[in-house]
């Protein structure tokens, strides 16, 4: 189970745009989860992924993963438990290494390395067969040059690479928003597949409302810093698009727009 208690995170501090994003903020992602974010603009979405990550510290209060207090542990350590895909698929994957290289080096995430070989050719065929349900012919361009394939492409061998060694956690940072729908659905499809074949904790920011309903066991929305709407279970199932319309135009209102 991953904890944020009492989070404090304050933005610009001691300048004259300082910003309280959270102030003794709670959050809870039971083990088997696997939520969708939402929320508009400021809301504090990626702030929440990046303090999970470590990749922002915070003010005040604790971050603890099945009890274990981690808000002092090192972005690069968190993530021997974690995998992270974010928006631009450039940035999961290396675009002047081959296919091969790439995901040779996502094999070896968290293992020691010697002076061998940094390509083990007997794992050659394990990738194909990652690669081949894709349906994108990856399989046949091993030693394609990752930076030449399009992003829908990179963004399925990026969701692919940060899950190939054992892992808790998946966090998705609005990892479709940058592609085309066809190439969106495709890439959701193989998200949801992942996070119930592996038994992953997910959490999701995304905008696609459509995906936050379909997808996922647990709904939250956030707005100023809070959770406003969190369902899980048969309210999740019961949850849809227009719902989520009318509380966005009632923030919409409130907030003068």
């Amino acid at each position: 189970m991953l904890e944020l208690i009492d989070i404090t995170k304050i933005y610009n501090p001691g300048e004259i745009n300082e910003t309280c994003l959270f102030e003794n903020f709670n959050f809870k992602a039971e083990d088997g989860e696997f939520i969708s974010v939402v929320g508009s603009n400021g809301s504090g979405k990626t702030s929440l992924l990046n303090i999970i990550c470590g990749s922002i510290p915070v003010e005040k209060g604790k971050i603890l993963l099945d009890g274990k207090d981690i808000t002092a542990m090192p972005e690069y350590k968190r993530y021997g438990q974690i995998g992270r895909v974010y928006q631009n698929p450039s940035m999961g994957s290396c675009p002047d290494l081959t296919i091969l290289e790439n995901m040779s080096l996502a094999d070896g995430k968290g293992k020691k390395y010697g002076l061998g070989m940094g390509v083990d050719k007997k794992r050659i065929d394990y990738y194909k067969d990652m690669l081949t349900p894709l349906g994108l012919g990856l399989e046949d361009k091993m030693n394609t040059l990752v930076g030449s394939l399009s992003g829908g492409q990179r963004q399925a061998m990026s969701l692919l690479m940060a899950t190939m060694t054992p892992l808790r956690f998946l966090i998705l940072d609005e990892h479709t928003a940058a592609l085309d729908p066809k190439t969106a659905e495709t890439i959701m499809e193989l998200t949801d597949m992942i996070v119930k074949q592996k038994k992953l904790t997910a959490i999701m920011v995304t905008h696609n409302l459509r995906y936050a309903v379909e997808y996922g066991t647990r709904l939250v929305m956030m707005h100023r810093g809070n959770v406003i709407l969190d369902k899980a279970g048969e309210e999740k199932q019961k949850a849809t698009v227009p719902d989520l319309l009318t509380i966005f135009n009632e923030i919409s209102i409130e907030c003068g727009n």
